[in-house]
């Protein structure tokens, strides 16, 4: 079983310019979010790896241990989830189709407290830190296309088919995965002594993954309504060449955030649903049975422009393993 309905489509972009419309951001938060912007590192340089308590004003970028994950710190706000009827006829005639983008509505107003969010995707060298840890290991084998799920034995995240740096998205990761990376990294921050039970790293949400997409924006894509200038922010099927790339290599988006969209489809905590109908508007995840199918989001190297909207959906078993697929993490703060 592989990709769904929405994914794989080409189009003949329509070439158009638009401005990108920012949601308002209060004062204190964008005054965090520019003071966080001065203090991160650039794309490329070591973060130190001295472990840090977390602040929780908006902006705010830390690393809790020498193999976690840069996070930062999103200020709450209230968004609109989904599409609008423009923007889906706008996707349907740029390579997808209106069954495909149908799953985009009801269009709905989310209210999402502040969280953490990793700056990039989870890479080599923190998946390795943990499998070398942990000594997990996934079933044999790791998707070559998407479109249908053909496990090749020969592949797996440490040989995916294409050369790939320490500093590129670890791919061919299942949700269950996903899932053992957060335990560790809660089982690496835990109070000694205090009882092993869940802990501050998880997977985004659905919701808080297209809350931090859109950064502030309620354009189509983050940068603005058109897809010509995709290639300037995202890797995908034009300009990736048929593999991953360095994370950081493109630009951030205005949260701070790498790679949000393109690179890697990234797993989120929901179970799909059809429609936003009954979607929770807290930001939690949608809930389900523990092998439902799971949402990820974002696109990715290997497929076309216009599934690099933030209100893009597809979904996946849990098990499902491709070298499409990577993650990463939020924290409760």
């Amino acid at each position: 079983m592989g990709r769904h309905p929405g994914a794989g489509y080409r189009g003949s972009p329509q070439r158009s310019a638009a401005r990108v419309r920012r949601l308002p951001l209060r004062a204190p938060a964008l005054a965090a979010c520019l003071l966080g912007a001065r203090e991160r590192q650039a794309p490329g340089h070591a973060v130190s790896a001295r472990p840090r308590r977390p602040v929780a004003a908006a902006g705010s970028v830390f690393v809790d241990c020498r193999d976690c994950p840069e996070m930062t710190v999103l200020h709450a706000g209230r968004f609109l989830m989904g599409s609008s009827a423009v923007d889906r006829a706008w996707a349907a005639t740029h390579g997808g189709s209106a069954a495909a983008v149908a799953d985009e509505a009801p269009r709905h107003a989310v209210s999402i407290p502040s969280f953490a969010m990793g700056v990039s995707d989870v890479t080599r060298a923190q998946y390795a830190a943990f499998v070398r840890e942990t000594g997990h290991a996934s079933p044999v084998g790791c998707g070559r296309d998407s479109y249908k799920w053909d496990l090749d034995s020969a592949l797996s995240w440490r040989r995916p088919g294409f050369e790939q740096s320490d500093r590129d998205p670890v791919v061919c990761v299942s949700w269950y995965d996903a899932q053992a990376y957060v335990r560790w990294l809660n089982d690496k921050v835990r109070t000694p002594g205090a009882t092993r039970s869940g802990g501050p790293y998880r997977l985004p949400s659905e919701a808080e993954w297209e809350y931090a997409a859109r950064s502030g924006t309620e354009t189509r894509f983050w940068w603005g309504e058109s897809d010509s200038a995709a290639r300037d922010y995202a890797w995908f099927k034009d300009n990736a060449g048929g593999r991953t790339h360095p994370v950081r290599s493109r630009p951030a988006n205005t949260y701070g955030l790498f790679d949000m969209v393109g690179e890697v489809w990234q797993w989120t905590a929901d179970c799909y649903a059809e429609s936003y109908a009954h979607a929770p508007t807290d930001g939690r995840p949608a809930p389900g049975a523990r092998d439902c199918m799971r949402v990820d989001r974002g696109g990715s190297w290997l497929y076309p422009a216009w599934l690099l909207r933030p209100a893009t959906r597809e979904r996946n078993p849990p098990g499902f393993r491709d070298r499409i697929m990577g993650f990463r993490v939020a924290k409760t703060i």
